[in-house]
């Protein structure tokens, strides 16, 4: 399941990310040096260093963010959060080709071991500041263009084939991290999402009802049997 999550940060959010970002004294570093063994041969971009000051702001930042949207919530599922990585494409340093994230990856900020079951990319510059610079997902339903405003982000399977695509002016800054859901499967999670929006449109159309409460039941029934906690 892809899905758009539309101003996740504020405007006052916004401002300061972006401001970290594109500071001078930014201190970033060639993405490379956090790749994997495959990916490290498609990786082109450059990465804020994670034990800076900017990152540290940036990353409550965003993990405040995350944890106050509840459509995030629905359809992620979350039980670990790997801590939010920022990146960079722009001038020389522009693509990431397609590759498959890992599985299980180590979070340095929580030094956790976090499974890789959601991926989030959240933009940090405005469609009109760069050319290019596409996240491309390809799934079960053919290759998904992503490009979003500067504020909103993108939850999509961690199993997928993605890549970005050259930006060929300007730069894209962004967001992008793991979520390890309660839910292993992408097919229960989306399920489970489709029920909530389902029973939440329900309820605002006809208000409490005794079907919307069986059918909340069935909900949360399905969840006891699917989660892990």
């Amino acid at each position: 399941m892809l899905l758009h999550l539309k101003n996740l940060l504020t405007a006052d959010e916004l401002a300061q990310g972006r401001a970290l970002l594109m500071a001078a004294d930014a201190p970033w570093i060639d993405g490379r040096r956090s790749a994997g063994e495959q990916a490290v041969h498609v990786k082109n971009n450059q990465q804020l260093v994670q034990d800076s000051a900017s990152a540290a702001t940036l990353r409550e930042l965003v993990l405040g963010a995350l944890k106050r949207d509840p459509l995030l919530f629905s359809a992620a599922l979350p039980k670990k959060i790997f801590n939010p990585l920022f990146n960079r494409y722009g001038d020389a340093a522009n693509y990431y080709g397609a590759h498959v994230d890992g599985a299980v990856l180590h979070s340095r900020a929580s030094n956790q071991w976090v499974r890789t079951d959601v991926s989030c990319t959240l933009f940090f510059s405005h469609p009109d500041e760069y050319d290019g610079g596409e996240l491309l997902v390809h799934d079960t339903y053919g290759e998904q263009r992503v490009k979003l405003a500067a504020g909103d982000a993108v939850l999509y399977p961690g199993t997928s084939v993605h890549e970005v695509r050259p930006v060929t002016r300007g730069a894209r800054l962004g967001s992008f991290l793991w979520i390890e859901s309660m839910v292993r499967s992408d097919e229960r999670r989306r399920l489970l999402f489709e029920m909530d929006m389902a029973l939440l449109a329900l309820r605002q159309r006809h208000g409490e009802s005794a079907e919307a409460t069986r059918l909340t039941g069935v909900y949360h029934n399905l969840l006891r049997q699917w989660a892990d906690t």
